[in-house]
């Protein structure tokens, strides 16, 4: 790491800190406040921290892989595309296996979440609380990625087009990645304390276990979205599979009995310590494998 790459990096850090905490914080007041659509306006904002980080911070927006490539790269636009849901899904199966009562194919836990106000509505547009389901699950799996996209990119132009890069050169691939995923999970601190953001604020040793879990879920998806960045040198691809992630995010708690919604530090969810297994053991995969080139 030069000593512009070192100015660089320390520009972007604070600059993406800086912004993403000040809308972070303000989320978190609005959640409390009872102001949900504040609160999802201010999240959705924050995602673009880290590409307003990159242009603040000079790094230089034509050293990012803008270029869409496609001829060449569509096995990992697929792999991008529906990799998420296979490694979320293999991991909800393996936390239902592990703990069984925690499955519930009656719907309680949406059934609680849409209220008889949400579930009149939608007898009233002419969808049944099944429909849903299956809408929700095949939204997850098609359109919503893409969707999802045009938000990740703003994290994944700075993530892992910028920053990744620097960290990488200075500390090498594994120690790069490793570190650049904790920075990535300390980024979420903020919304997660205050609006218990991902496992919301009941869970065993709250807010602080959470958080640290985190950490390593952020690092192992980091792993994957890196190794995507450099497999097809193009920005949007990684953007791409961080949108199906967040797309497929929500799906197992629809099966989830509601007395273990307190409990996500386990799973069904990627974020969850078994939840997330497939997704560690596909990350570790890549690290061994690139270890032996």
């Amino acid at each position: 790491m030069n000593i512009d790459e070192k100015r660089c990096l320390t520009a972007y850090l604070i600059w993406a800190f800086g912004i993403a905490w000040v809308l972070q914080i303000a989320a978190g007041i609005c959640f409390r406040a009872g102001n949900p659509m504040a609160y999802t306006g201010l999240l959705a904002l924050s995602m673009f921290a880290p590409l307003v980080a990159v242009v603040l911070s000079k790094f230089g927006l034509k050293r990012i892989g803008w270029k869409p490539r496609i001829k060449g790269n569509i096995r990992w636009i697929l792999f991008a595309w529906f990799a998420p849901a296979v490694l979320g899904t293999l991991g909800a199966a393996l936390y239902f296996l592990l703990v069984p009562k925690a499955l519930d194919t009656e719907l309680s836990y949406l059934y609680n979440v849409l209220g008889s106000e949400g579930i009149r509505q939608l007898e009233n547009s002419g969808l049944s609380v099944s429909m849903y389901v299956v809408i929700s699950c095949i939204s997850a799996l098609t359109f919503a990625p893409w969707l999802n996209l045009f938000f990740a990119v703003g994290e994944e132009a700075g993530w892992r087009g910028a920053m990744y890069p620097i960290l990488k050169s200075r500390f090498g691939v594994l120690k790069g990645r490793i570190l650049g995923g904790i920075l990535w999970g300390i980024w979420h601190w903020p919304i997660m304390i205050l609006a218990g953001y991902e496992y919301g604020s009941s869970y065993w040793g709250a807010p602080v276990t959470g958080p640290l879990l985190f950490c390593l879920i952020t690092v192992a998806m980091g792993i994957l979205l890196d190794w995507l960045y450099d497999k097809t040198h193009c920005i949007w691809v990684p953007a791409l599979c961080h949108g199906a992630i967040n797309a497929f995010a929500g799906v197992p708690t629809i099966f989830l009995n509601p007395s273990y919604r307190n409990q996500l530090l386990l799973g069904p969810l990627m974020i969850g310590i078994v939840g997330g297994l497939p997704m560690l053991a596909f990350s570790a995969w890549i690290c061994t494998r690139e270890g032996k080139k």
